[in-house]
Protein backbone atom coordinates (compact mmCIF):
# COMPACT_ATOMS: atom_id res chain seq x y z
CA UNK A 1 0.00 0.00 0.00
CA UNK A 2 2.97 2.27 0.71
CA UNK A 3 4.33 1.49 -2.43
CA UNK A 4 1.39 2.43 -4.24
CA UNK A 5 0.83 5.60 -2.54
CA UNK A 6 4.38 6.50 -3.11
CA UNK A 7 4.19 5.77 -6.55
CA UNK A 8 0.68 7.99 -7.40
CA UNK A 9 2.83 10.86 -5.64
CA UNK A 10 6.68 10.57 -7.17
CA UNK A 11 4.81 9.52 -10.76
CA UNK A 12 1.78 12.43 -10.35
CA UNK A 13 -0.43 9.31 -11.07
CA UNK A 14 -3.71 11.55 -9.52
CA UNK A 15 -3.11 14.53 -11.46
CA UNK A 16 -2.52 12.08 -15.03
CA UNK A 17 -5.96 10.72 -14.02
CA UNK A 18 -7.63 14.18 -13.46
CA UNK A 19 -6.33 15.93 -16.51
CA UNK A 20 -7.74 12.85 -18.55
CA UNK A 21 -10.80 13.33 -17.03
CA UNK A 22 -10.72 17.01 -17.42
CA UNK A 23 -10.43 15.94 -21.42
CA UNK A 24 -12.93 13.69 -21.58
CA UNK A 25 -15.36 16.32 -20.14
CA UNK A 26 -14.29 19.12 -22.91
CA UNK A 27 -14.85 16.26 -25.86
CA UNK A 28 -18.51 15.73 -24.34
CA UNK A 29 -19.05 19.56 -24.24
CA UNK A 30 -17.99 19.73 -28.06
CA UNK A 31 -20.33 16.89 -28.87
CA UNK A 32 -23.29 17.79 -26.89
CA UNK A 33 -22.90 21.66 -27.63
CA UNK A 34 -23.18 20.36 -31.24
CA UNK A 35 -26.22 18.34 -30.87
CA UNK A 36 -27.95 20.06 -28.60
CA UNK A 37 -27.48 23.88 -30.23
CA UNK A 38 -26.64 22.86 -33.35
CA UNK A 39 -27.98 19.49 -35.00
CA UNK A 40 -30.91 19.58 -32.83
CA UNK A 41 -32.07 22.88 -32.59
CA UNK A 42 -34.63 24.65 -34.38
CA UNK A 43 -36.54 27.91 -35.01
CA UNK A 44 -39.78 25.82 -33.43
CA UNK A 45 -42.47 29.29 -33.94
CA UNK A 46 -41.25 29.25 -37.94
CA UNK A 47 -41.29 26.29 -38.52
CA UNK A 48 -44.20 25.31 -36.57
CA UNK A 49 -46.44 28.15 -37.67
CA UNK A 50 -45.89 26.52 -41.41
CA UNK A 51 -46.37 23.20 -40.53
CA UNK A 52 -49.94 24.05 -38.89
CA UNK A 53 -50.96 26.04 -41.56
CA UNK A 54 -50.78 23.28 -43.97
CA UNK A 55 -52.36 20.77 -41.57
CA UNK A 56 -55.10 23.96 -41.31
CA UNK A 57 -55.56 24.58 -44.94
CA UNK A 58 -56.11 20.27 -45.41
CA UNK A 59 -52.46 19.97 -46.84
CA UNK A 60 -51.13 17.18 -44.65
CA UNK A 61 -49.12 15.50 -47.04
CA UNK A 62 -47.01 18.72 -47.97
CA UNK A 63 -46.59 19.23 -43.70
CA UNK A 64 -45.32 15.71 -43.63
CA UNK A 65 -42.76 16.55 -46.66
CA UNK A 66 -42.09 19.85 -44.66
CA UNK A 67 -41.35 17.70 -41.69
CA UNK A 68 -39.32 14.95 -43.29
CA UNK A 69 -36.91 17.49 -44.84
CA UNK A 70 -35.57 18.73 -41.31
CA UNK A 71 -36.29 15.31 -39.90
CA UNK A 72 -32.64 14.84 -38.46
CA UNK A 73 -34.46 17.73 -35.72
CA UNK A 74 -36.22 15.93 -32.59
CA UNK A 75 -39.55 18.25 -32.97
CA UNK A 76 -39.51 17.35 -36.77
CA UNK A 77 -39.26 13.53 -36.77
CA UNK A 78 -41.85 13.77 -33.56
CA UNK A 79 -44.40 15.89 -35.69
CA UNK A 80 -44.07 14.04 -38.87
CA UNK A 81 -45.15 10.53 -36.75
CA UNK A 82 -48.00 12.09 -35.39
CA UNK A 83 -48.88 13.46 -39.13
CA UNK A 84 -48.58 10.28 -40.57
CA UNK A 85 -51.18 9.11 -37.84
CA UNK A 86 -53.50 11.89 -38.68
CA UNK A 87 -56.44 9.53 -40.49
CA UNK A 88 -56.24 7.20 -37.55
CA UNK A 89 -58.53 7.33 -34.63
CA UNK A 90 -56.98 9.47 -31.52
CA UNK A 91 -55.63 6.54 -29.97
CA UNK A 92 -53.45 5.93 -32.60
CA UNK A 93 -52.44 9.09 -33.07
CA UNK A 94 -51.47 9.61 -29.05
CA UNK A 95 -50.00 5.97 -29.60
CA UNK A 96 -47.50 7.18 -32.01
CA UNK A 97 -46.74 10.41 -30.07
CA UNK A 98 -45.81 7.99 -27.48
CA UNK A 99 -43.55 6.13 -29.65
CA UNK A 100 -41.75 9.39 -31.47
CA UNK A 101 -40.72 10.78 -28.02
CA UNK A 102 -39.76 7.39 -26.94
CA UNK A 103 -37.42 7.21 -30.16
CA UNK A 104 -36.05 11.09 -29.94
CA UNK A 105 -35.31 11.27 -26.12
CA UNK A 106 -32.15 8.89 -26.09
CA UNK A 107 -30.87 11.59 -28.43
CA UNK A 108 -31.31 14.52 -26.62
CA UNK A 109 -29.91 13.10 -22.96
CA UNK A 110 -27.46 11.21 -24.42
CA UNK A 111 -23.86 11.79 -22.80
CA UNK A 112 -25.30 14.41 -20.07
CA UNK A 113 -24.73 11.88 -17.35
CA UNK A 114 -20.78 11.50 -18.37
CA UNK A 115 -20.21 15.15 -17.90
CA UNK A 116 -22.26 14.89 -14.55
CA UNK A 117 -20.16 11.95 -13.06
CA UNK A 118 -17.07 13.68 -14.45
CA UNK A 119 -17.41 16.37 -11.83
CA UNK A 120 -17.83 14.07 -9.42
CA UNK A 121 -15.44 11.72 -9.84
CA UNK A 122 -12.94 13.63 -10.61
CA UNK A 123 -13.53 15.69 -7.48
CA UNK A 124 -13.09 12.63 -5.60
CA UNK A 125 -9.97 11.25 -7.10
CA UNK A 126 -8.51 15.69 -6.20
CA UNK A 127 -9.59 14.45 -2.30
CA UNK A 128 -7.92 11.28 -2.70
CA UNK A 129 -5.08 12.59 -3.96
CA UNK A 130 -5.09 14.93 -0.81
CA UNK A 131 -5.34 12.30 1.25
CA UNK A 132 -2.05 10.50 -0.13
CA UNK A 133 -0.14 13.42 -0.10
CA UNK A 134 -0.38 13.94 3.27
CA UNK A 135 -0.06 10.99 4.70
CA UNK A 136 2.56 10.52 2.55
CA UNK A 137 3.82 13.92 4.05
CA UNK A 138 3.59 12.88 7.64
CA UNK A 139 5.33 9.91 7.04
CA UNK A 140 8.47 11.61 5.56
CA UNK A 141 8.30 14.16 8.41
CA UNK A 142 7.97 11.17 11.05
CA UNK A 143 11.76 10.18 9.80
CA UNK A 144 13.26 13.62 9.13
CA UNK A 145 15.48 16.22 11.00
CA UNK A 146 13.74 18.00 13.59
CA UNK A 147 15.70 21.24 11.81
CA UNK A 148 13.85 20.36 8.60
CA UNK A 149 10.10 18.76 9.69
CA UNK A 150 8.71 22.33 9.51
CA UNK A 151 9.93 22.44 5.82
CA UNK A 152 8.70 19.08 5.15
CA UNK A 153 5.41 19.36 6.34
CA UNK A 154 4.99 22.41 4.65
CA UNK A 155 5.93 21.15 1.27
CA UNK A 156 4.07 17.94 1.88
CA UNK A 157 0.99 19.85 2.57
CA UNK A 158 1.32 22.06 -0.56
CA UNK A 159 1.84 19.18 -2.80
CA UNK A 160 -1.37 17.31 -1.45
CA UNK A 161 -3.60 20.30 -1.81
CA UNK A 162 -2.62 20.74 -5.19
CA UNK A 163 -4.80 17.66 -6.56
CA UNK A 164 -7.78 18.91 -4.51
CA UNK A 165 -7.10 21.83 -6.69
CA UNK A 166 -6.85 20.46 -9.91
CA UNK A 167 -9.97 18.90 -9.54
CA UNK A 168 -11.72 21.25 -8.59
CA UNK A 169 -10.56 23.42 -11.57
CA UNK A 170 -11.54 20.65 -13.83
CA UNK A 171 -14.85 19.86 -11.81
CA UNK A 172 -16.41 23.36 -11.45
CA UNK A 173 -16.14 24.09 -14.94
CA UNK A 174 -17.81 20.99 -16.10
CA UNK A 175 -20.63 21.07 -13.62
CA UNK A 176 -21.42 24.76 -14.94
CA UNK A 177 -21.51 23.35 -18.59
CA UNK A 178 -23.79 20.22 -17.73
CA UNK A 179 -26.17 22.87 -15.87
CA UNK A 180 -26.32 24.90 -19.55
CA UNK A 181 -26.63 21.92 -21.67
CA UNK A 182 -29.16 20.34 -19.16
CA UNK A 183 -31.72 23.75 -19.39
CA UNK A 184 -30.96 23.24 -23.14
CA UNK A 185 -32.13 19.63 -23.40
CA UNK A 186 -35.19 20.65 -20.55
CA UNK A 187 -36.55 23.45 -23.22
CA UNK A 188 -35.95 20.71 -26.45
CA UNK A 189 -38.41 18.31 -24.62
CA UNK A 190 -40.85 21.08 -23.57
CA UNK A 191 -40.98 22.00 -27.55
CA UNK A 192 -41.50 18.78 -28.62
CA UNK A 193 -44.55 18.50 -25.98
CA UNK A 194 -45.86 21.18 -26.54
CA UNK A 195 -46.01 21.26 -30.65
CA UNK A 196 -47.05 17.77 -30.77
CA UNK A 197 -50.01 18.48 -28.36
CA UNK A 198 -51.02 21.70 -30.55
CA UNK A 199 -50.53 19.98 -33.50
CA UNK A 200 -53.13 16.70 -32.18
CA UNK A 201 -55.65 19.31 -31.21
CA UNK A 202 -55.80 20.89 -34.56
CA UNK A 203 -55.75 17.63 -36.60
CA UNK A 204 -58.85 16.79 -33.75
CA UNK A 205 -60.43 20.23 -34.55
CA UNK A 206 -60.43 19.30 -38.65
CA UNK A 207 -63.02 16.25 -37.37
CA UNK A 208 -66.02 18.93 -35.82
CA UNK A 209 -67.95 21.57 -37.34
CA UNK A 210 -68.73 24.92 -36.13
CA UNK A 211 -71.97 24.79 -34.21
CA UNK A 212 -74.28 27.21 -36.40
CA UNK A 213 -78.01 27.08 -36.03
CA UNK A 214 -78.42 27.32 -39.68
CA UNK A 215 -76.94 24.37 -40.56
CA UNK A 216 -77.29 22.21 -37.63
CA UNK A 217 -81.13 22.50 -38.14
CA UNK A 218 -82.40 24.02 -41.28
CA UNK A 219 -85.47 23.93 -42.44
CA UNK A 220 -86.59 21.60 -45.06
CA UNK A 221 -90.08 22.30 -47.33
CA UNK A 222 -92.56 20.61 -45.53
CA UNK A 223 -91.66 22.47 -42.44
CA UNK A 224 -89.24 19.94 -40.53
CA UNK A 225 -86.01 20.47 -39.56
CA UNK A 226 -83.27 17.92 -40.26
CA UNK A 227 -79.99 17.83 -37.76
CA UNK A 228 -77.23 17.57 -39.50
CA UNK A 229 -74.58 15.05 -38.48
CA UNK A 230 -71.23 14.93 -39.81
CA UNK A 231 -70.42 11.13 -41.48
CA UNK A 232 -73.93 10.21 -40.98
CA UNK A 233 -77.51 10.93 -42.50
CA UNK A 234 -79.76 13.58 -41.91
CA UNK A 235 -82.39 13.21 -39.24
CA UNK A 236 -85.37 14.72 -38.97
CA UNK A 237 -87.19 16.35 -36.42
CA UNK A 238 -90.59 17.41 -35.82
Amino acid sequence: MDSLMKMAVDYYLIDGVILMLGVFAVALSFERFKALFIDYSIDSEAFMGKVLKLVEDEKTEEAITLCAANEKKPLAAVIKRVLERSDRDDSAIDHSLDIAAGEVAPKLVRNLGYMQMVSNVVTLVGLLGTVVGLIMAFKAVSFADPAQKQTLLADGISLAMHATALGLLVAIPTMVIYSFFHAKQGRLFSEIDTWANKTIEVLRARGFENFVGTTVYPTTGDGAKTMKIKGAGSVKSA
